[in-house]
This record gives structure tokens, sequence and C-alpha cells, in this order.
């Protein structure tokens, strides 16, 4: 167990460094000038050179690079030149409310799909199996902007039980707070748990087919146990695998969402600080967004380890 963690550890290490790099090579290629962008074309060019020396934009690639490097490591973001704040600060200020945004879909997601999943593998074939499919191909054909735009119509323009957006802070409240989550959580939560469900069922389907499974009802085992003590347990990695990248994509693709919701999160941060070329708060704002995909797709490789002990002498990377 030792080797394989830190063989993933330095794999882990290893991403993230690429990953920093192929940020920045991505923005320094933009084209514009960000200085001109944020003072206008009729800027003098005096004022403008002397705004690229404040941005560090007058200094060589690689030395700009090392820099911005340096300071991820150490944690010193940089300031906006938009919003003239510390980039630490607006980063924590989105994450606030981005990170809850993104796990209360994924428990929703989760609640939802994986009995779903089961309840359609157990039932092949039958209505229960047609029904739930089809339920999740409409979960899988329509955006997640869709959902939320009706979500808004039938319950804060028609019932008006939840905000349409905006958010009330955690300062206003716990309960405040979520409600103003709770109509974008369930937009986020609906496609991701159509293709979650439908990957639930082909893994327990899978795993039925088994011999070991076959076995334990053949030595008397009712079908209900053997399906839930044996083979939703073996279906899981699969499962898990697809929740770990969903994680990521609530807590990275959320832009549209936070848009439609007017959500001052994370993706929208990002959406507005692109608008205005404020390039500090895009490189360090992708770079952690990248990092915490490297960082939950290794979360799931331990998970591996820990649901078939099997991987861990690492047989699966050959």
């Amino acid at each position: 167990m030792a080797v394989y963690l830190t063989r993933r550890v330095i794999a882990l290490a290893i991403t993230l460094l690429v990953a920093s790099l192929v940020v920045f090579v991505v923005l320094e290629v933009l084209p514009g000038d960000p200085a001109t962008v944020m003072l206008g074309v009729n800027a003098r060019e005096d004022t403008l050179a002397a705004l690229r020396s404040e941005m560090g934009l007058d200094r060589p690639a690689a030395e700009r690079y090392l820099r911005w490097l340096g300071g991820l490591l150490t944690g010193e973001l940089g300031t906006s030149y938009t919003y003239g704040v510390a980039v630490g600060e607006l980063i924590a200020e989105r994450v606030a409310l981005s990170l809850p945004l993104a796990l209360i879909a994924i428990v929703l997601s989760t609640a939802l799909a994986i009995p779903l999943g089961v309840t359609a593998a157990a039932y092949r074939n039958r209505a229960a199996d047609l029904g739930i499919m089809g339920f999740t191909q409409v979960g899988i054909a329509v955006p997640n902007f869709w959902f939320a735009i009706l979500l808004i119509l039938l319950f804060a323009v028609n019932l008006k039980w939840l905000p349409a957006g905006g958010f009330a802070g955690w300062d206003a409240g716990l309960w405040p707070a979520l409600r103003t989550l709770l109509l974008p959580a369930v937009a986020l939560a609906l496609p991701q748990a159509a293709i979650l469900a439908r990957v639930t069922r082909s893994s327990v389907l899978e795993t039925l087919g088994e011999d070991y499974v076959r076995t334990a009802r053949a030595k008397g085992l009712d079908r209900r146990a053997a399906l839930w003590r044996h083979a939703v347990r073996n279906a899981l990695i699969p499962v898990v695998t697809i929740m770990g990248l969903q994680f990521s994509f609530l807590l990275a693709g959320t832009i549209i969402v936070e848009n439609v919701f007017y959500l001052p999160g994370l993706g929208r941060l990002i959406f507005q600080a692109i608008a205005q070329r404020d390039l500090i708060v895009v490189k360090d704002v992708v770079v952690l967004l990248a990092g915490t995909v490297v960082v939950v797709n290794f979360a799931v490789d331990m998970a591996y380890a820990v649901l078939d002990p099997r991987l861990r002498g690492g047989a699966h990377d050959l």
C-alpha cells in the first residue's frame, strides 16, 4: 500500500505541475493586450506601458511563469487588476458558495441515481427498468440550464416557494442560504443523476453475471440479499469513478447555472475575469479548478484501493 500511495503522490505532483504550465501557456497566447482592454483603446502609450510594467507583462514569459508558480506554492496569489483585492480573498469568498453548491448537488445526484440504477438492474427489461431508463435519457438530453429555467418557473414564479436567484449569504443564516442554493443544486444534480444511474445499472448488471453471485444464490441466499451484499458493493468502482468526475465538473463547470441564478461563485468569477482580461484571476482560478480535478482523481484512486485491495499491487497500471 505504501508503494502504491507513493506512486500516486508523485503522479499527482507531476500532473499539477504540467497543468500549471498548460494553463500559463494557453493564457499567454490569447490574443489581445490586457492593458489595452483595461484602459481602453484611446489610452496613452506611456500609461499603457506603466500598466504593463505593473502587471509584469514586460518581463520574459519564463520569469513570469516561475514567479507565478512560486506564488502558488507560497499562497501569494497576487492582486486582481479589476477588483483591486487579493486574489486569494476573491477565491475564498467564491469557494464559500461554489463548494457547498457542488456538495449539495453531488449528494442529491448520488441519493437519486444509485437507488434508481440498482432498481433498474434488479428489474431488467421490465416496466421499472424501462421507465427509469426513459427518465435518464431525458436527463441526459436536456441541458442543465433548461432544468434551471423550468425550476425557476415552477418553484419561484408560480409556486413562490423558493427564490429565483441571488445568494442570501451565510451570515443571513443556514436555512436562508440553503434556500437560495436548492434550485441551482437540483438543476445541476438532475443531469448528473441520469448519467450516474445508467452507469450504476450497467455495472450492477455486469456484476450480477459473475460466478460468485451465482454461487451465493445457489447456496440459498435470496435475490435481494445477493444483490445488495455482493453485487452492489463490487459494482461501485466505476460508479465511484463517475462520481469523482462529476464532483470536479460540478465545482468547475457551473458557469452557466451560476449566471442563470445570478450566483457569485467561482464560475461567475472566472467568466467576469475572462471578459475583463484579468489574467492573474483567470490563471489562479483555472489552475485551482484543474488542481481540484487532479486531487479528486487521486482520491478516487485511493477509494479504488479501499474497495478492491487487489488494485494496490498496481497491476491495473500495466
